[in-house]
């Protein structure tokens, strides 16, 4: 009976053996697994944040690019509108001398020629054709050689 009861001891320690060493083993496989998914999580957050920022640099980039564009096509629009602006204020200086020498010699023409007219005979005391045209005033009677009553 001790034998017995030995051997059953023995078996008994045996297999608690056997499951001390088996829950060891099941214990570091999840623990290991447990790292294995720990490090796959950080490695695909890693990649998801090594491609977000890479898309995020690239519409840095575009958005850079598109900004020196629109600031070169700015650039070129102010140097033309400038440019046109002189080319009208210099057409506006052109037009301006012209009308200028244009009116300088019409006036030398007109003074050439008002010399030159013949005066008219001053017979109307400052009336046209030595007439009162409109009103007729006691004082404004005027008798001039060409208009004379006949008696």
């Amino acid at each position: 009976m001790q034998l017995e009861k030995m051997k059953e001891k023995q078996e008994y320690e045996r297999r608690k053996r056997i499951a001390e060493e088996k829950h060891k083993e099941w214990v570091q496989k999840k623990r290991e697994a447990e790292r294995r998914e720990r490090e796959r999580k950080l490695s695909k957050e890693m990649a998801e944040k090594a491609t977000r920022e890479l898309e995020k640099m690239q519409l840095q980039e575009k958005a850079e690019v598109k900004y020196k564009e629109w600031l070169k096509k700015k650039r070129a629009e102010e140097a033309e509108k400038k440019k046109k602006e002189k080319e009208k204020e210099k057409e506006r200086e052109a037009e301006l001398q012209e009308k200028k020498a244009r009116s300088e010699k019409i006036f030398k023409e007109w003074l050439q020629n008002a010399r030159n007219k013949p005066r008219p005979a001053l017979n109307g005391y400052g009336f046209p054709y030595g007439k009162s045209a409109g009103l007729y005033f006691y004082y404004t009677y005027v008798v001039t050689q060409s208009v004379v009553p006949s008696l």
